[in-house]
């Protein structure tokens, strides 16, 4: 039960409901070159120091189902604080940077500190910061211009995937701006898959976001989690405060 509420928290962080146009999207054209998808992906730039995100959040799994609202505060590419509230008041706090993930909820009186091997056991593959981000911004988590992909397309969109002895991933997008629609992440063996979808875009003077995603996950139980974005403003001085109250018993996850 702690794993699933500090996962909880963690992914509910972001939201950008901008005034813009949703982005126009179009049909994935045939032969299109494997490098014109990636750098058409990467093209599509995110410009601000500061972002401060508000979203409306459900999590279900097999048990249970939760409705919350969070505030996002990221300073780009150094560090993200999450506030997760329940009837506006403050339930949970998070704090994301490149060398840690911290944590601490108010109900249990609980209190988390440790590395990415968390997030990474739950999504079945290595997690850092950037790759965090990536998620958050609908970027994809793997970088492109490294990896060995094989290209089609699916559906009207543009396939991007790639096999391991142990990972099957796929990354899609959609032709006019190469967007990430979709990317999934399974383990040959079975036991442990993800799926990230983003249904639609808005554009803001900052870049192209996403106005929704929704994480589906599974290793042993089945966990969705549709986050739905609200308002979002940019180049703000953010507070980044964070400090565990008194009290707290700390809490180690294998």
């Amino acid at each position: 039960m702690q794993k699933r509420i500090v996962v909880f928290s963690l992914f509910f962080l972001f939201s950008c409901k901008s005034k813009q146009n949703v982005v126009a999207e179009q049909t994935a054209a045939e032969n299109t070159a494997l490098s014109a998808v990636v750098q058409g992906h990467y093209a599509n730039k995110k410009n601000f120091k500061t972002a401060n995100f508000r979203a409306s959040a459900r999590y279900e799994d097999s048990k249970q189902s939760q409705n919350v609202t969070a505030e996002v505060r990221i300073k780009k590419d150094e560090k993200i604080l999450i506030i997760v509230r329940f009837f506006g008041i403050t339930m949970a706090k998070a704090l994301i940077t490149p060398d840690q993930v911290s944590y601490y909820e108010k109900m249990n009186g609980k209190y988390f500190q440790g590395n990415y091997k968390l997030l990474s056991n739950w999504l079945g593959t290595d997690l850092n910061f950037q790759k965090v981000q990536n998620l958050l911004l609908g970027q994809s988590l793997d970088d492109l211009t490294r990896g060995k992909y094989q290209e089609s397309v699916q559906n009207g969109l543009h396939v991007l995937q790639s096999e391991d002895k142990m990972f099957t991933k796929q990354f899609m997008f959609e032709g006019a701006n190469f967007l990430l629609k979709k990317e999934s992440l399974m383990q040959k063996d079975g036991e442990r898959s993800v799926e990230v979808q983003y249904p639609a875009y808005k554009e803001s003077t900052n870049g192209i976001f996403p106005t929704e995603i929704v994480i589906g996950a599974e290793q042993k139980d089945k966990v969705s989690i549709n986050i739905v974005y609200n308002n979002v403003t940019f180049n703000e001085d953010l507070s980044f405060t964070y400090d565990v109250p008194e009290g707290y018993e700390q809490l180690f996850i294998d």
